[in-house]
């Protein structure tokens, strides 16, 4: 389908509409005038991971089409909870941790919107922590049935599993949909995006504003985009893929894109770049071991938007030099550890592998080593002892995890 206004013509091309409210008299609205529409993120880490690129880019061509975009970031709301797709109750964060994820945060959001034009970063706890608990159920409560929350996926996908879930969670619900309400009243946002498990919160919050607004908003949310093993995108074997720089260096996020799966590559190329379309065909069509080159292009992209083009071109060099030219690059992560310890076994593989941050715990470790996973100076390492002794001849040994992860270990003699 073609639509009129170029943002959602452009989206849907890509594969970002799952569901949506009168998206027809939206397309309308989007092609007359500018408009402002937000997208809410939580805010339980210091960094975001993949899981939250298609809102990040979706943020990205709102700004790029001239829309107002809003990120919202959940001061308030994340110290209540999403129960959205979990089956057990969030831990709950601290306000002063939450602070300091933002901070953090923001630098991610500055990459995908302009905050001296027509982006902003809001945070819900400028409203929600000064709430007065009555008149807020007495304001909001009073508009939103239980019959019609227990229908939301969230809500019904606990209850049926028989998990727990807590008042504090259920009330996430009016939060959200306060938050469209009063963005809606206060910088007049008349669209919400978000993931496709966002759907019930979104459309009640269209609801309320129509009740205490008595305005027209919208809704529109993404798939939820999986890997082509039906795995949730966004977490790996050896952890998640984070956004930040300090939490994943720019080789290691590079060498995710770089090494997915053949059958990913036209859909990822379409949500996480800004490639035109034609050369998103040329690229798709490549079959055998020309799609390296469509995966290059794309880890290259996808780094340059998320990390920047120095970034982007550092870790494609990195890359080169490690898998064309078959050299080691100073770049990547190194640890120096003395030949004595080596000799002696008290600096095994496993620790090798934790100081160089490849795997999240010694058991994946000890697993991946039993399954073949691991590599050292390109050879399987199937030694049961997880000695590094054989090669205390070498002055660096290299440490491959999968295909993606490597580190060095530099032997000081």
């Amino acid at each position: 389908m073609k639509y009129k206004s170029a943002f959602l013509n452009e989206i849907n091309s890509r594969g970002f509409i799952y569901q949506s409210s009168d998206i027809d008299e939206l397309d309308l609205l989007m092609k007359k005038k500018s408009i402002t529409a937000y997208i809410g993120f939580d805010i339980t880490n210091d960094s975001l991971h993949i899981g939250s690129l298609v809102q990040l880019m979706l943020l990205n061509w709102l700004d790029h089409y001239e829309h107002k975009a809003i990120a919202l970031v959940g001061g308030g709301t994340t110290l209540v909870g999403d129960p959205s797709g979990k089956d057990e109750s969030r831990k709950i964060i601290q306000p002063k941790d939450i602070a300091k994820n933002i901070s953090k945060i923001e630098k991610t959001f500055s990459k995908f919107i302009n905050l001296n034009k027509n982006g902003k970063i809001i945070n819900n706890n400028e409203w929600l922590s000064n709430l007065n608990y009555i008149d807020f159920l007495r304001e909001v409560g009073s508009k939103i049935t239980i019959n019609k929350m227990l229908t939301f996926e969230s809500i019904k996908n606990r209850l049926d599993r028989e998990q727990p879930l807590t008042f504090l969670e259920f009330n996430y619900i009016l939060l959200q949909s306060y938050d469209y309400y009063y963005l809606n009243k206060k910088y007049n946002c008349a669209l919400q995006l978000g993931g496709s498990d966002q759907w019930g919160n979104i459309v009640n919050g269209i609801d309320l504003i129509r009740r205490l607004n008595n305005k027209k908003t919208y809704a529109i949310t993404s798939p939820l985009i999986t890997n082509s093993d039906g795995t949730k995108m966004g977490k790996t074997a050896s952890g998640a893929i984070w956004l930040n720089e300090d939490k994943l260096s720019n080789f290691d996020f590079y060498q995710f894109w770089r090494n997915v799966n053949d059958f990913d590559i036209p859909k990822f190329l379409n949500l996480f770049t800004k490639l035109p379309f034609e050369e998103i065909t040329k690229l798709s069509k490549l079959k055998g071991q020309e799609i390296n080159e469509a995966k290059k292009i794309l880890a290259f992209e996808v780094t340059k938007i998320t990390r920047g083009e120095k970034q982007a071109q550092e870790a494609m060099e990195i890359s080169n030099n490690i898998f064309t030219n078959d050299t080691l690059d100073d770049r990547i992560k190194s640890h120096n550890v003395k030949l004595n310890q080596i000799k002696d076994s008290s600096f095994n593989l496993i620790d090798a592998v934790e100081k160089l941050d490849l795997v999240e715990s010694r058991s994946e470790t000890k697993r991946l080593i039993n399954s073949n996973g691991i590599k050292i100076n390109d050879q399987t390492y199937n030694n049961k002892n997880f000695s590094l002794n054989e090669f205390s001849e070498f002055n660096e040994i290299k440490i491959t995890v999968g295909k993606k992860r490597i580190g060095i270990i530099k032997i000081i003699k």
